[in-house]
């Protein structure tokens, strides 16, 4: 997606053009420290869950055996499977304890696959049996290294996965080389196949396919490595998902949830300079330099903190997207990315809505003694230019144009007119024209005030007031 291409390019910028130290690459530094944190605390859970799901099996397994196998051959059977069970436990202990290393999991997965083999070829001696050794290769219980197989996928490394697989294919091949070894071993004849291989299988109970047990080693193989690229790309999907959550976190900070969701859909939403209709509110605080003269740097921040909170609640609640925090100032606009049906009279209710807010926020105040909070808020209708703007390096999503000018001068004159809100007779117009019974209602707490001067502008702006 876009944002990720351009979060990729601004840490590859910020590589090539900083030097050791600098804070761009200690920022990348923690943030991929924090993703390997966070993968390898997948892998600690995904051994975890391979150990209890183990657990449960080995149980259920010696279970059913009570049922199927007869006394005294139980007890091999039985006992196999508790050294299986004591295999899992050394895993959750050693993760425990901290004491898991990189060898580990080749080691237990070695000793896991060499009890596998050695239980599915070599008879129990604890059990009367007809068959010769060579026989456990007919019957097809190769599938059960599958099994173990799939259990290394919860580690979570891929790596783990195909040297898992590797270890387990030479693992058989060694317990059919005990068998090939074995005196009375016969090995199917190249070429041989077919009916021609069956009638010579019935008549040699010691006889031994090699095709057959390349055939399963080699299949075994290749699920190896199709799985390996499985749990590698699931790692890369977690990065990715993470890096995406992480634009859409900083995305949240500016926009509308809706608008996140678009953003984080398309490519190019934003990356089209373009001219469209807008709504733009600029808040601010009055006297707060005075203010913050008194009082300490720390009580300072807090207080700024409740107000751009405030200001943000507002603004998100009525669809509007929060522009930039300008010290102890707000820009904000509706209409943007996209043009809504209602963008002026959002903005008009959720000017509304701060000066509502602010007033019940100080009677709070002054019923505990605090000062109260001053705001003064200015709103402009009309065109506006929206869309990325910087260098290669730094880009950011802006809305330009006189539109912005106006209303950040409109704020400033509410200190002349001794108001809390001016707004423009377009902002209100178009708040009629979208919707008239509720721009209305709005718009009865606001009071003509003429056509008035802007600071740098020759033309007069209509300009209506509230208190």
């Amino acid at each position: 997606m876009r944002f990720q291409r351009l979060l990729e390019e601004s840490l590859s910028a910020g590589r090539r053009a900083g030097p050791a130290g600098s804070p761009a690459l200690a920022h990348g530094a923690r943030r991929a420290a924090r993703l390997a944190a966070a993968i390898e605390a997948e892998e600690h859970a995904g051994r975890r869950l391979a150990v209890y799901g183990r657990t449960v099996s080995v149980v259920g397994i010696g279970l059913l055996l009570f049922l199927i196998v007869p006394f005294p051959g139980i007890l091999y059977y039985e006992g196999l499977l508790a050294v299986f069970l004591l295999l899992g436990l050394a895993r959750l202990w050693l993760d425990a304890g901290k004491l898991y290393r990189w060898w580990t999991g080749y080691l237990l997965t070695a000793v896991d696959f060499a009890l596998l083999t050695f239980t599915l070829l070599y008879p129990n001696p604890l059990f009367p049996f007809d068959h010769p050794p060579q026989h456990a290769l007919r019957t097809g219980n190769f599938v059960y290294l599958y099994v173990m197989l799939g259990g290394l996928a919860f580690a979570f490394q891929p790596k783990h996965v195909l040297i898992g697989g590797i270890i387990g294919a030479a693992m058989w091949l060694a317990g059919v080389a005990i068998l090939v070894m074995l005196p009375d071993t016969v090995l199917l004849p190249r070429g041989v196949g077919g009916i021609e291989a069956l009638q010579l299988a019935a008549r040699q109970p010691t006889l031994i396919d090699l095709s057959a047990v390349a055939q399963n080693i080699g299949v075994f193989l290749i699920v190896s490595l199709l799985l390996a690229m499985v749990v590698a790309r699931s790692r890369a999907l977690v990065r990715r998902q993470a890096s995406l959550e992480r634009e859409r976190s900083n995305l949240a900070r500016y926009f509308p949830p809706a608008t996140v969701d678009r953003l984080a859909r398309e490519d190019a939403a934003l990356a089209q300079i373009r001219e469209q209709n807008g709504a733009v509110l600029f808040a601010d605080l009055v006297g707060f330099t005075t203010w913050s003269e008194r009082h300490r740097p720390a009580e300072v921040i807090a207080y700024l903190r409740n107000v751009h909170a405030k200001l943000e609640e507002a603004v998100f609640l009525h669809g509007g997207t929060v522009d930039k925090f300008i010290g102890d100032g707000m820009m904000a606009t509706f209409g943007t990315p996209d043009p809504g049906e209602h963008d002026a009279l959002d903005a008009l209710a959720c000017l509304s809505a701060i000066l509502e807010h602010f007033s019940r926020w100080n009677a709070r105040r002054l019923q505990r003694g605090a000062e109260p909070v001053q705001i003064s808020i200015g709103l402009h209708y009309g065109k506006v230019v929206v869309g990325n703007i910087g260098t290669e390096r730094r880009l950011e999503f802006a809305v330009l144009g006189d539109t912005v000018n106006v209303a950040s001068r409109l704020e400033g004159i509410t200190r002349e007119l001794a108001c809390r809100a001016a707004i423009s007779r377009a902002a209100a117009e178009a708040a009629l024209a979208e919707a008239p019974e509720e721009a209305e209602a709005l718009l009865a707490r606001f009071e003509p005030r003429g056509p008035q001067r802007l600071y740098g502008r020759s033309e007069l702006v209509e300009v209506l007031s509230a208190d």
